[in-house]
């Protein structure tokens, strides 16, 4: 029994805590097979060979596969299976697997969630492991910004395409079709060359114009107030954790709290 906790500690550890290359590497392959799914699923709504066709359904069964197994992995190995199941990152996980249970509504698309993964792995990895540091938490929120914005377009538009496909092909012939539908419909820009036909793409139309309304000052207005922030941001070292670029009127380090040796502006900027 000591063996099997053991055990079950050491694979919790490699999906949660991102401190080894192994750790990483695992991740970001996981991250790595998302994208490729989400690819496969935008290239299968244009019109390609059939055996090409047929060759990614074969790699987007091996992914399904992957994602399944690691599934059970995370809720076999999770110290509480219950709070497991209900957890935000676990739910998308359930949504990546859903293909193998749903039929004739093709979810793949809300694998993008997947994503929001990276901004896990970025708080918990040790910096030393990257190539690019991401010792600045304003980077995350950077990243958690552009996450949000292209995640809301990119389901929105699975989803139009999977309504208004079946019964206007000729208008939502492919997945940029529909993307060039949201981005038009969530800016309220509204140039009405593309329409749903159905009931149900109609109100998904008033969500997403809801959505646009509210969502994307709300995104971009994070935006600029995280580049003003920046640029107020100077060259201030920490002796003790290296770490170089703090706020202008910082006197303790953002990353270790040590006392801050502030950097002669008239000496050459250091970099990390």
């Amino acid at each position: 029994m000591a063996n099997r906790q053991t055990l079950r500690q050491q694979t919790a550890l490699i999906f949660e805590k991102v401190n080894t290359p192994i750790e990483i590497a695992i991740n970001f392959a996981i991250l790595a097979l998302s994208i490729l799914s989400l690819t496969i699923f935008v290239v299968q709504t244009y019109d390609i060979p059939e055996q090409w066709r047929s060759l990614l359904n074969e790699l987007d069964t091996f992914i399904l596969i992957c994602f399944t197994f690691e599934y059970l992995l995370r809720l076999w190995s999770a110290p509480s299976r219950l709070k497991f199941i209900v957890d935000f990152y676990s739910l998308i996980d359930l949504i990546s697997v859903l293909p193998l249970f749903l039929i004739g509504f093709d979810v793949r698309f809300f694998r993008i969630l997947r994503w929001f993964r990276l901004l896990k792995i970025i708080r918990l990895a040790n910096n030393d492991l990257f190539a690019v540091k991401f010792k600045i938490k304003d980077q995350v929120i950077f990243i958690r910004i552009y996450l949000i914005l292209f995640s809301t377009i990119f389901i929105y538009s699975g989803l139009i395409y999977q309504i208004e496909h079946p019964q206007a092909p000729e208008i939502f012939g492919n997945f940029f079709d529909a993307l060039y539908y949201c981005v038009v419909t969530m800016t309220t820009v509204g140039f009405g060359d593309i329409t749903p036909l159905s009931d149900t793409g109609r109100m998904l139309t008033i969500i997403m114009i809801i959505t646009g309304i509210i969502l994307i000052p709300w995104q971009v207005g994070d935006l600029v107030k995280q580049l003003l922030k920046v640029t107020n941001q100077v060259n201030t070292l920490c002796d003790q954790c290296g770490l170089v670029v703090h706020d202008s009127d910082a006197n303790y380090c953002k990353s270790c709290g040590a006392k801050l040796r502030k950097i002669d502006p008239t000496q050459p900027q250091l970099s990390k």
